[in-house]
């Protein structure tokens, strides 16, 4: 498997493969491709990976800029990560995550949020914190933060504009 950026080519590919996969997870809403899309019209994937095996995209992972309490600063959104669904189980999410994380040390983020299965995620260090809220009012255990390095950032945190919360 070859994990690498996206590139122009790939926006078919990485769109059909997106709606497939979360067309089977009930609290999906649907437009996750769409967001894709939309980050990826505003500038807003800082990290997009893709997941190649014998030619084919069988996965996608992308990171778009966070803000805390209104800040900008070394923060990043990790949505979505899509597996071709055929493909469940075979290491290639977990692959795209350490891929990604690993770029984004490299760009210098000092944290990583994530809104995502509270079963899935912690094996990639992602904790459930009272302290970090998004677009809920009460604290949610679905969302969670990975600090890189650094001081861990507390607050509300919002999303890059193309996700539509505030």
């Amino acid at each position: 498997m070859l994990i690498r950026d996206e590139n122009p080519g790939d926006v078919d590919a990485i769109a059909g493969m997106v709606t497939a996969a979360f067309a089977t997870i009930a609290e999906a809403d649907g437009d996750e491709a769409d967001l894709v899309a939309k980050l990826r019209s505003a500038g807003g994937l800082a990290v997009s990976l893709v997941a190649e095996r014998a030619g084919a995209t069988v996965g996608h992972i992308a990171f778009s800029p966070a803000q805390v309490d209104g800040r900008p600063g070394p923060w990043y959104q990790l949505a979505p990560l899509s597996v071709r669904p055929d493909l469940h189980r075979q290491g290639i999410g977990s692959a795209l995550v350490h891929a990604g994380i690993a770029r984004l040390e490299g760009l210098g983020a000092e944290a990583c949020f994530v809104l995502g299965h509270p079963g899935y995620y912690p094996r990639f260090g992602f904790v459930s914190v009272a302290e970090l809220s998004d677009v809920y009012p009460e604290p949610n255990p679905a969302f969670m933060r990975r600090v890189l390095r650094g001081v861990p950032p507390t607050g509300k945190v919002t999303y890059h504009p193309a996700f539509g919360t505030t």
